[in-house]
């Protein structure tokens, strides 16, 4: 299992699961485009696509930062452009950028509807379609949606609807792109975490620092993207995995070095259907 000499194209690389993804490729050797919105530093968002570069520098892959709006379809089709002249391809395409506001329908403004399903749906669709030309010209290629299962249960919607339809808007994009992509051997999945992930969205947004030790890192993530992208393309596609029970499958065993905190029990995300119980061995307690 290797990426190196493969070239991954992130969206919103520059910090979080995005940034964690990118650096597991890069022990390997890979090239990792960071194809995000940050390129000055925020006061509460650490990171920003130069310092998420030299971190992918630093940790043995070559870097291009690239300052990207996911909504815009001239600076998706520039930054593809440049990963391509800079890379000669691209073999992996990552949809992480994502936005989200858990508030019902009376609370949603439409500014922040009309963000989520453009950050989320449309610049899935339209990052994997910018992508596709050089997809079909690399060897094991693979897009991957950071998005859930499709589990239609009202419980999922009745909270957030309008978040609950853009998140599933990326997983239908990979279910029906996994059809229409099988003959030219592109994979399509998606990869989504049983537990929150220790991210800015959890601690400012979300559960606050609190939050944060209920978490497992993003290096679990990570592991599990890794994972998908070493599988043959045209035998693995059109699934929806969630990262321990990937993991479990490819031999891990012991999941408690991906907490943040091991005397706190595991915080739960949203989307995880019934069917995905946790592998053998592992708990949502404390330790």
């Amino acid at each position: 299992m290797s990426l190196a000499g493969k070239t991954l194209f992130i969206t919103g690389a520059s910090r979080g699961i995005g940034l964690a993804i990118g650096l597991r490729a890069a022990r390997d050797g890979a090239n990792v485009v960071i194809a995000a919105k940050t390129a000055q530093a925020h006061k509460h968002l650490p990171g920003t696509i130069f310092t998420a570069a030299e971190e992918i520098e630093k940790a043995g892959g070559k870097a291009l930062p690239v300052l990207v709006d996911v909504r815009d379809e001239a600076s998706v089709q520039d930054a593809v452009e440049r990963a391509v002249a800079a890379f000669g391809g691209i073999d992996i395409c990552v949809n992480n950028a994502s936005a989200i506001s858990l508030t019902g329908t009376a609370a949603t403004d439409m500014k922040r509807f009309d963000l989520m399903h453009q950050v989320n749906l449309r610049g899935t669709f339209l990052t994997s379609k910018a992508c596709l030309p050089h997809l079909k010209r690399a060897a094991n290629p693979h897009i991957l949606a950071l998005s859930p299962p499709l589990d239609l249960s009202p419980r999922w919607f009745g909270p957030h609807v309008a978040y609950s339809m853009a998140k599933y808007g990326m997983s239908l994009c990979m279910l029906g792109m996994a059809e229409e992509l099988r003959g030219d051997g592109i994979a399509c999945n998606g990869l989504w975490p049983r537990t929150g992930i220790a991210t800015a969205a959890i601690q400012f947004a979300l559960a606050g620092d609190e939050g944060m030790r209920m978490c497992r890192t993003p290096d679990i993530m990570a592991d599990a993207a890794y994972a998908i992208f070493n599988r043959p393309a045209r035998e693995c596609t059109g699934q929806f995995f969630i990262d321990d029970i990937l993991l479990y499958e490819e031999g891990v065993r012991d999941f408690d070095v991906y907490r943040v905190d091991p005397s706190r029990p595991l915080m739960p995300d949203f989307f995880v259907p019934d069917w995905a119980v946790p592998p053998p061995g592992v708990s949502m307690g404390a330790v």
